[in-house]
């Protein structure tokens, strides 16, 4: 966890999922990805099809990565393709990773209206960290919490509670933003309301999900938020 703690009593809280919601990562995982498949003689994926890999966390992406090259290669070697992974993706962690068109002017007005910031995600902790460190964006949020920050992941929603509560925040009073279906299981399974925005990183429409709203760009965000009641 990182990152400042408003200071007073426990605010209204919105938590972002991070690759996919607030980030453009695709490029640098995929990126990451064909390098270490080249390094085990597997081919490329493509990049259209590689993206949509990136939901489901560095693992499952190696392991789809692997298969679409028709091989199967057991834990032991997973393992060790995951730690390469690691390593070469911690030196490239934004090389090509954007913020998403809109979302700094969006952050901008929620903390205009009071609104506390974080990050729920199943990237590890310090990633999540070094890319939002080389993004700027570090000091928007009150917790920056990962797969590793309590050993749970998303769609348990432990994470999030306990994210929320990393923040300050209270989970009468917080609004999920995620990009999957994990993130609205998630949510859902919290009792919080859940925004989905639709240029993420969902292999099917994330609106097959049924969010409580759905966005196309972060300009929308403020509105939709200010559309939801919290339950007395």
């Amino acid at each position: 966890m990182s990152a400042r703690q408003s200071a007073g009593k426990s605010a209204a809280t919105i938590i972002f999922d991070l690759d996919g919601t607030l980030v453009e990562t695709a490029p640098d995982l995929v990126a990451t990805l064909n390098v270490v498949l080249a390094r085990e003689g597997m081919a490329p994926v493509p990049y259209a099809t590689a993206r949509n890999f990136v939901g489901g966390g560095a693992k499952l992406m190696i392991a789809r990565g692997v298969e679409a090259d028709g091989r199967i290669v057991d834990d032991r070697t997973l393992d060790r393709m995951f730690t390469d992974f690691i390593a070469y993706y911690a030196d490239n962690v934004a090389v090509h990773s954007r913020p998403f068109p809109g979302l700094i002017e969006a952050l901008d007005i929620l903390e205009e209206r009071g609104w506390r910031l974080a990050v729920c995600t199943n990237k590890l902790e310090h990633l999540s960290v070094l890319l939002l460190n080389d993004l700027k964006l570090t000091d928007r949020f009150a917790a920056i919490c990962g797969q590793d920050t309590f050993g749970i992941q998303k769609p348990d929603p432990e994470i999030l509670r306990r994210t929320i509560a990393a923040a300050g925040g209270n989970v009468r009073q917080s609004i999920m933003v995620g990009d999957s279906e994990t993130d609205i299981l998630t949510a859902r399974a919290a009792g919080i309301p859940v925004i989905a925005v639709d240029f993420g990183y969902s292999e099917r429409p994330v609106s097959e999900y049924s969010p409580d709203r759905l966005i196309s760009h972060f300009a929308q965000l403020p509105e939709q938020i200010a559309g939801i009641s919290f339950a007395s």
